[in-house]
């Protein structure tokens, strides 16, 4: 069937409707002028009509069904020209309305036109240029520079600045070299890469953040919701009210009037516009929402809870004192080492780096077992040992360091005692570096009203007061297990009411699932949180949160704005119509001139963050 696009739609409408209305004011209605005007009003109106009759299909009474009933009745009692300028000026609306719209789509436009589409694959030592699509888990991929990288992996070869803007929303670029991870989407700017291919197609990073912004589109907020459902009453009550004001006025064309004035065109679009543009504008800057539900609640929380290690702190904590009892330093290192050798713990990890750096460490313990919220106990050259927190050790051995112990914590560090049959050997001091940002980062919460940040961690007392009073947190609580972590939440919750909490979304993830709002830091990679949370923060900067809720409350007040006004303008027209001020054609211009302010005034969230955040 043959189909008229938007476009040229409007230009035959036009060429009809100008000479119409030109002749309509020189001769008045003569029988070319009639033909013109209904010619107009088919042309302008037959997409309105196919839309209102399969409205009615789905028993969805809409605004294109009151647009239709009103030209035909203007039709019927001869109010041509009202026919052709009610349907011309809905027409040219919709067409204005759908370019508006394709602008607060354009950040997220804007991502998917970053996928890549080819890659540089090596099979046999041949190179090959393929479809992305076309990758398979394990090929070698070499991207040169100007080149978008089209899989997530491990760098095998190289060394490159990559642009990760598509992904963190950073656009300074960052090294990486061998053994490094890069994910698809991301741009070398100099230098060049061989990659092994882990996540390939609709699996890599960067696919599933845009699949996430897609569905976060059609995740409606409350707002929206409450909209729709008013408007599923409001319309059918639009077409009885018009019955009534005919009855008792015998008004034909003061009912049809009411018809078109009452369209809740600029209501309805009102949230769904200012929504769009503040996940677009979210996804372009590194921050995902998980819909507009997410947004609107976000804008409104007025505490928030942090996880410490990774979240408030980088996450790579570094040993910086050791204290040994009875023995060598050297040695006593070396067997804490050998103790968290199955380990994972950041801790961990720190203790084992320190120890290699008096040698490698190549003996492994036995008989290792976990003891939960207190540490591990181990064997080792046929002597048990034990390393841990206070709740480890007797009352007795800790008293015998505790002068120390409460020095290096007093001071923001872990200790970890080592201990060998009823005597503390050593103590260690580990210390995670606060993040740059997480001190500006609450200050700028405490601007934007946030009335309580809080910190719930496993680390002990002293350690968690010196960094609370260094960030300037109102609240902490500390030597807290994951369970204690998700109890603490819900009793924030009761205290405070809608609690976010925000973490790096692996070993805090029940605490995330269980506060209103889960948060996660450093998103990119990292399955759980990209599924455990409900906003998503790509990049390590835990400042992007104080920009997420800058850009929450943002477009909270854009759709407070929007729907303000498009209810000001239903008012001012009906009150209009009553005085028999207003008539069709007005009814309608001023209609879809409301649409599209609204709509501009949604755009006005693409530009958030290009000034200073209020």
């Amino acid at each position: 069937m043959f189909k008229i696009k938007k476009g040229l739609r409007v230009i035959i409408a036009t060429i009809l409707i100008v000479p119409a209305f030109i002749l309509n004011k020189l001769i008045g209605y003569e029988p070319f002028t009639i033909v013109l005007m209904i010619l107009s009003a088919i042309v302008a109106g037959l997409p309105t009509l196919k839309k209102a009759i399969s409205g009615i299909r789905y028993k969805v009474v809409g605004i294109d069904f009151l647009v239709m009933i009103a030209v035909t009745g203007a039709i019927i009692i001869g109010e041509y020209w009202e026919a052709a300028a009610v349907t011309y000026l809905f027409m040219l609306g919709d067409y204005l309305e759908a370019k508006t719209i394709d602008k607060t789509r354009s950040a997220i436009a804007s991502l998917v036109d970053l996928a890549p589409d080819t890659a540089r694959v090596i099979r046999n030592n041949v190179e090959y240029i393929i479809s992305s699509e076309e990758v398979i888990k394990g090929d070698r991929v070499l991207v040169k520079p100007g080149e978008k990288i089209p899989v997530d992996g491990k760098v095998l070869e190289g060394n490159a600045y990559v642009n990760q803007a598509a992904i963190t929303g950073e656009s300074i670029a960052v090294e990486k070299t061998v053994e490094d991870g890069v994910y698809s989407g991301t741009v070398i700017e100099s230098g060049y890469l061989l990659i092994d291919a882990e996540r390939v197609g609709e699996d890599t990073t960067f696919s599933r953040i845009l699949e996430m912004v897609e569905e976060a589109q059609d995740k409606k907020a409350k707002t929206q919701k409450f909209i729709e459902r008013f408007s599923r009453f409001y319309t059918p009550a639009i077409v009885l009210l018009a019955i009534v004001v005919y009855i008792i006025s015998k008004d034909v064309y003061l009912a049809l009037t009411l018809l078109v004035i009452a369209c809740p065109g600029a209501l309805v679009i009102s949230t769904p516009v200012s929504i769009v543009a503040g996940i677009g504008n979210g996804a372009k800057n590194g921050v995902l929402f998980k819909g507009g539900e997410v947004i609107e609640k976000l804008g409104k929380v007025k505490a928030v809870a942090f996880d410490k290690t990774g979240t408030l702190t980088i996450g790579r904590p570094k040993v910086n004192n050791i204290k040994a009892y009875g023995i060598s330093e050297e040695e006593m290192i070396k067997i804490a080492a050998i103790g968290e050798y199955y380990s994972e713990h950041p801790l961990a990890r720190a203790i084992i780096e320190k120890a290699n750096e008096y040698g490698e460490i190549k003996e492994v313990p036995t008989d290792v077992n976990i003891i939960i919220g207190k540490g591990l106990e181990f064997t080792y050259d046929n002597k048990k040992y034990y390393i841990g927190n206070r709740k480890l050790f007797s009352v007795e051995a800790v008293n015998e360091v505790r002068e120390y112990l409460e020095l290096e914590e007093s001071h923001g560090q872990t200790a970890v005692m080592i201990g060998a049959e009823d005597k503390i050997i050593g103590i260690i001091s580990i210390a995670d570096k606060i993040r740059e940002d997480a001190k500006i980062m609450i200050a700028n919460l405490k601007k934007q009203g946030v009335k309580k940040a809080i910190m719930l961690t496993g680390d002990n007392e002293l350690a968690a007061k010196a960094i609370a009073i260094e960030l300037g947190l109102d609240e902490y609580y500390a030597e807290l297990l994951p369970e204690d972590k998700v109890k603490k939440v819900s009793e924030l919750q009761a205290k405070y009411g809608q609690i976010a909490m925000v973490g790096d979304g692996v070993n805090d993830a029940p605490a995330l699932a269980t506060a209103d709002l889960g948060i996660a830091v450093g998103g990119a990679g990292k399955d759980v949180a990209m599924e455990t949370a409900d906003i998503i923060l790509m990049s390590e900067k835990v400042d992007k949160l104080s920009y997420a809720i800058g850009l929450s409350r943002a477009t909270i007040r854009n759709i407070t704005q929007n729907v303000a006004f498009a209810l000001i303008v239903v008012a001012v027209l009906l009150a209009g119509v009553l005085i028999k001020t207003v008539n069709l054609s007005i009814g309608m211009l001023v209609h879809e001139l409301s649409v599209l302010l609204v709509i501009i005034n949604a755009v006005r969230l693409l530009g958030y963050g290009k000034r200073k955040n209020k």
